[in-house]
């Protein structure tokens, strides 16, 4: 960079301009400041320098708001405008840098050093400057926005700075890049930048200048081809014959013709097959109404199979697919009886309740083969629009009908068996409540003339029979609840997973693994020690999964040409399946007081939990940890009132509420806890701590209890009392109310267990607790008065 010479000037701020050397432009001035610099230029050699603010939003800039680099102009003409502000013509001469600003009031003045390009030798010059000229032409000749008159300003320059700067002038580019031009100093370097400027500005150009040709000969093809088609359907018409679009209609009509549709369909369909005819098979709208026909045609209207009304044969197909399961069946059984006697009786609207893997969903398909109806399912799992259910109406784009009419298409026949699983699991948001869809389809009143967003018409769905499966009823909205018969699957014992991996599981996993029935014996005690030590469960899915670990062992060992035929023996297990993974919860249980064995419902089956109360020298403060909820809370809040309002009675003495802080915890901390039937085991660990008298060991208990004492029923019995059997224990504390729910038990499930029936709390803590205490609780106290003295 060469100094040419130090000046002093005032210096105007300019948005959204970069002005160049030689160039001559109309600038406006409105703010006040600048009005005042132009008044003071104007007065003398009508000399300043403008350089350009960083950011064009700046109202009032700042000496750290402007570039460093501007240029030195000279005001040729003021002209002042209505509206106050005042229009200037200025034509830039040399450029200039500014090294320190002077003044900021009333104007900016600054130093600055008047800068000059470095030279380049005259061949180099001109090749350079006919390159411009050239490539500048053509940008002119492409970008309508540059007027034709810059393409002789251009020819008639004859230098290289000068020809440099115009073109940079009219650069269609950003602020910043022409700034980035007016401070370069070498004219090599920035004739380099300019034709690589225009090289990318007429790529972009040709560019677009090709899709706007492309866009009007692909116009001018489809306006050809519409005229064409016009005068070959005027020809056909002369002929006699009919063209491709005419043949589909036709074709429709006929498939039409077959359908034995209500006349309220029929209707619709004759409608649309005319809306059809008129339209130009090129236009959007066709595809839309050739869609809704065929899903009119698609769909069954009036389209039965044949039931199978042979009670013995459906009994027979339901015990080959299914061990148990007798409430389930006697309800198929009893739909077909009536059925048999009613033949327009609407179909039955079922809730499989249960945990996970106990056979749900196959006990679908297999209702459907002892019928004799085609099987359809969807799963609502995740579901959270609601118009999955009633499908999308037909202005939207690539709209469908919802999921029930898929599956009705699906199906094939007017009365399948049509699953809907996880609908426990459905969820809601801003697009609808899937849940309130479907009241209508499980509604036996309503479901005659179920409507889709998507078809617009009715269509009959009572003679389906609706199967839904969940895992737990909570999840299920009442209204959509009271619409469903629900069946309760509870789990399986050890002697109903036993008849399963016999019957099922073992000869299915045996012909998945390329295995012959010869080659792998499983004996029954190999399967009970599966069951219990590497499995539990409430259903048998784990146990298939496992027993098909034990047939891939055999497969490997026959592949490598061993011995094929293998019994595999219990002690054998550990080498197939690795370490065992459950161990009897009841190890558990210590010997000290304070510790009961509760008994628990999940969605997957039973568990048992333990509660553990322990007490220190305190002021009598309750600390509950382990995740409880607030009715597992209140059922300890409960629990402690009692025992203190009974204290005399428990022989606790008072003092113990008092002075000895209470802290009672429910291990697995991790998992959430809640219910009331935890009650009992609360006032039994409770008791148990404050009178030191252990719970005796293989004992679990489950129950409400009440300020009164009384113990109250609750659910989940089997899955509880099967769990509790699983952990190894061998009696079992039930309110007197649950005895009907044993009595539903088999006799297999509660053999080698004594259940005693209670009413009140007094009852079962003489059946918990030993009659002896560890220590004396009087001792407890004498230490805390002793430290109490200290």
């Amino acid at each position: 960079m060469k100094k040419k010479q130090i000046k002093i000037l005032p210096i105007l701020p300019l948005r959204n301009t970069v002005i160049f050397p030689g160039v001559i432009i109309p600038i406006t001035i409105g703010r006040t400041k600048s009005q005042k610099l132009i008044e003071e230029v104007l007065k003398s050699d009508k000399i300043m320098g403008v350089v350009t603010q960083k950011d064009a939003k700046t109202e009032e800039p700042v000496s750290n708001d402007l570039y460093r680099v501007g240029t030195v102009v000279n005001i040729l003409k003021l002209l002042k405008l209505p509206d106050g502000s005042q229009s200037i013509v200025i034509q830039g001469s040399d450029r200039f840098h500014i090294d320190a600003f002077h003044e900021s009031d009333p104007f900016f003045k600054a130093e600055v050093e008047i800068l000059t390009e470095d030279g380049i030798d005259k061949m180099e010059s001109d090749a350079l400057m006919l390159s411009l000229k050239h490539l500048s032409n053509q940008l002119i000749e492409l970008n309508p926005n540059i007027p034709n008159e810059t393409k002789i300003a251009i020819e008639n320059i004859d230098t290289l700075s000068a020809l440099l700067y115009f073109i940079a002038s009219n650069l269609p580019v950003s602020q910043n890049l022409k700034q980035e031009l007016l401070e370069t100093n070498s004219l090599k370097d920035l004739s380099d930048k300019i034709l690589a400027h225009i090289q990318m500005e007429l790529s972009t150009l040709e560019l677009s200048s090709e899709i706007q040709h492309k866009v009007k000969v692909d116009m001018e093809k489809a306006q050809k081809e519409f005229y064409l088609r016009q005068q070959l359907k005027a020809i056909q018409q002369e002929l006699g014959e009919s063209d491709s679009a005419d043949a589909d209609v036709e074709e429709l009509k006929k498939r039409g013709k077959e359908k034995k549709w209500p006349k309220e369909i029929q209707d619709v369909f004759d409608h649309e097959i005319k809306k059809l005819a008129r339209q130009n098979p090129a236009a959007a709208d066709y595809s839309v109404t050739r869609n809704y026909i065929d899903w009119l045609l698609d769909l069954p209207w009036h389209e039965f199979t044949a039931d199978i009304l042979d009670l013995k044969k459906a009994e027979k197909i339901l015990n080959e697919d299914h061990y148990d399961l007798e409430k389930v069946k006697k309800r198929i059984l009893e739909y077909l009886a009536v059925l048999k006697l009613k033949k327009d009786m609407k179909g039955p609207i079922l809730c499989f309740y249960g945990p996970p893997g106990v056979g749900k969903t196959s006990l679908g398909q297999s209702i459907a083969r002892a019928l004799g109806r085609n099987f359809v399912r969807i799963s609502l799992g995740g579901v959270r629009d609601e118009a999955e259910i009633r499908g999308h109406r037909r202005t939207y784009v690539g709209a469908l009908p919802g999921r029930i009419l898929q599956g009705m298409k699906k199906a094939k026949s007017d009365n399948p068996v049509f699953m809907l699983d996880e609908i426990d699991k459905l969820g809601m948001d801003f697009r609808g409540d899937p849940s309130s869809a479907l009241l209508e389809v499980l509604d036996p009143e309503q479901n005659h003339s179920f409507s889709d967003h998507y078809l617009e018409v009715s269509y009959d769905l009572s003679k389906v029979i609706f199967i839904a499966t969940a895992n737990s009823l909570e999840n299920i909205p009442g209204p959509l609840r009271d619409r469903m018969e629900i069946i309760e699957l509870s789990s399986y014992t050890e002697i109903d997973k036993l008849q399963i991996a016999r019957q099922y599981l073992i000869p299915r996993q045996v012909k998945e693994h390329g295995l012959e029935v010869d080659d792998v014996t499983i004996p029954e005690e190999t399967l009970k020690k599966v069951i219990e030590s590497y499995t539990r469960e409430a259903g048998v899915r784990s146990l298939e999964r496992t027993i098909g670990a034990v047939c891939r062992n055999v497969a490997k060992d026959k592949a490598v040409g061993k011995k094929t035929k293998k019994e595999i023996k219990p002690e054998q297990l550990e080498t197939i399946l690795g370490p065992e993974k459950y161990f009897s919860d009841v190890a558990e249980q210590t010997e000290m007081p304070g510790v009961a064995t509760g008994m628990a419902w999940t969605p997957v089956g039973g568990d048992i939990l333990f509660i553990e109360a322990n007490i220190m020298p305190g002021s009598g403060k309750l600390t509950l940890t382990g995740q409880l909820g607030d009715v597992m809370k209140e059922s300890v809040q409960a629990a402690i009132t009692f025992a203190k309002a009974n204290a005399h009675d428990l022989n606790i003495d008072q003092k113990f509420f008092t002075h000895f802080d209470l802290h009672i915890h429910v291990p697995a901390g991790a998992i959430p806890k809640d219910g009331p039937s935890a009650g009992v085991a609360m006032l039994s660990a409770i008791t148990s701590i404050f009178t030191q008298r252990k719970i005796r060991s293989g004992l679990s208990m489950t129950g409400e209890i009440t300020l009164r004492g009384l113990v109250l029923p609750v659910g989940g019995i089997k899955e509880k009392v099967l769990a509790a059997k699983r952990a190894g224990i061998r009696e079992i504390i039930l309110p007197e109310r649950n005895q009907k729910d044993i009595k539903d038990m088999t006799k297999e499930a509660v053999s080698g267990l004594k259940i005693h029936y209670v009413k009140r709390m007094r009852e079962v803590l003489d059946l918990a607790l030993d009659k002896k205490p560890v220590q004396n609780p009087a001792k407890l106290l004498e230490r805390v008065d002793k430290e109490e003295k200290k």
